[in-house]
């Protein structure tokens, strides 16, 4: 199933965020979503990647973007991980997969030689109607971040 298929269903999933936050992304109607996945918190990529979307934060919301970052950790780990870097956005848990497979990011991946199931970072635009308008899979994380907000910058 593409992920466009999938929107409608992905759009009234509730699930936790940082701050005690339960979110659904049709709550954020008139503004634009980036929705990226990644794979664990507290990894170099994962925090990397955090830390330049948090540097990029207040041109993202310049462009009435909302960011999210989601992955399969608990919301005690997010917290934690977003406190220590100081993330300026909040972190979705997702440890059902329910987001994750709605957006079609669980993949099969070689893990020290086994294969495992996790996520593959990918990062998700949608617009100010709930459309998905840009979609990255197997995201490098060196100047993302960036190429996501001249994306946004579009819109």
């Amino acid at each position: 199933m593409s992920v466009k298929n999938s929107l409608a269903k992905a759009l009234n999933i509730t699930l936790s965020a940082t701050g005690n936050k339960t979110l659904c992304l049709k709550d954020f109607a008139g503004e634009n979503i980036v929705i990226y996945f990644y794979p664990k918190d507290d990894t170099p990529g994962c925090t990397t990647e955090g830390q330049d979307f948090t540097r990029l934060h207040k041109k993202f919301r310049n462009c009435k973007t909302r960011i999210l970052g989601v992955s399969r950790d608990s919301l005690a780990s997010h917290e934690k991980f977003k406190k220590k870097y100081a993330y300026s956005f909040d972190l979705i848990s997702d440890p059902d997969e329910k987001l994750c497979r709605a957006f079609d990011v669980i993949k099969e991946k070689n893990n020290y030689g086994k294969k495992v199931m996790g996520i593959e970072r990918s990062t998700f635009v949608l617009n100010k109607k709930g459309e998905l308008v840009k979609e990255w899979r197997k995201v490098r994380v060196a100047d993302h971040a960036q190429e996501v907000l001249n994306f946004v910058k579009t819109l």
